[in-house]
């Protein structure tokens, strides 16, 4: 989950990204970054009309999405609506506004938002929140049957910890061009390296999910 610094809070306050006309445009990836040595474009894998389904080839003991039903065909919808929920309980106490939620077999497992600033851990992003509820709920550390759904792109912790669980899936909405790292800045989810990689969808009310996020920083830039 990606917490910006002073200065990235001012440039989405300053310079708003500009949502598409499509439903599924993402306002938080008007521009894909550039490697300001070269000024070439990074690659990026949000899309700019709606969702985007992401298979990996070739992971050591990874399942596709493809290849379970009970992954693949959720209402994706539906369920970023429950996250987009638990994004704006995060408000209540201040904290940036990124939810997310976990399936397991059809079943809402975990349901969660960040809480850094409730709580003063710095551990206490949404998605690391949801996993450790998951993990408990089905007795075991793998989560390769459950799919999270998550507003905002993981930064590189969540990632790697989604990685580290054996997620069967996840679906985000908006990206993060600045420090994502499921596919925007880095791809630690989808990475030869790492022994496991996971199936992502990308772009889900990504409108939605960028919307409440530009909000929050423009209320602080504000105040």
């Amino acid at each position: 989950m990606w917490i910006p610094d002073p200065s990235v809070q001012e440039a989405l306050v300053d310079n708003p990204p500009v949502p598409a006309a499509s439903p599924g445009s993402n306002p938080l990836n008007a521009a894909a970054p550039t490697d300001d040595a070269t000024g070439s474009q990074l690659r990026t894998d949000g899309p700019t009309d709606g969702p985007t389904d992401v298979t990996t080839a070739g992971p050591i003991g990874t399942y596709r999405a493809d290849t379970r039903p009970h992954l693949a065909d959720l209402d994706d919808d539906a369920m970023m609506r429950r996250a987009l929920a638990e994004a704006h309980a995060a408000l209540e106490h201040d904290d940036v506004p990124v939810g997310a939620v976990v399936v397991h077999r059809g079943h809402m497992i975990a349901s969660r938002h960040n809480e850094r600033e409730l709580t003063g851990d710095p551990t206490a992003h949404a998605e690391v929140l949801a996993m450790r509820d998951a993990a408990a709920s089905v007795g075991n550390w793998r989560l390769d049957e459950c799919t999270m759904y998550v507003t905002l792109e993981p930064c590189a912790m969540c990632a790697g910890a989604m990685v580290n669980a054996r997620l069967g899936r996840l679906v985000y909405g908006a990206t993060d061009p600045k420090a994502g790292a499921a596919g925007s800045r880095f791809d630690l989810i989808d990475s030869a390296l790492l022994n496991h990689r996971v199936p992502r969808t990308t772009g889900v009310l990504a409108n939605e999910c960028g919307h409440i996020l530009v909000e929050f920083f423009a209320a602080k830039r504000g105040k």
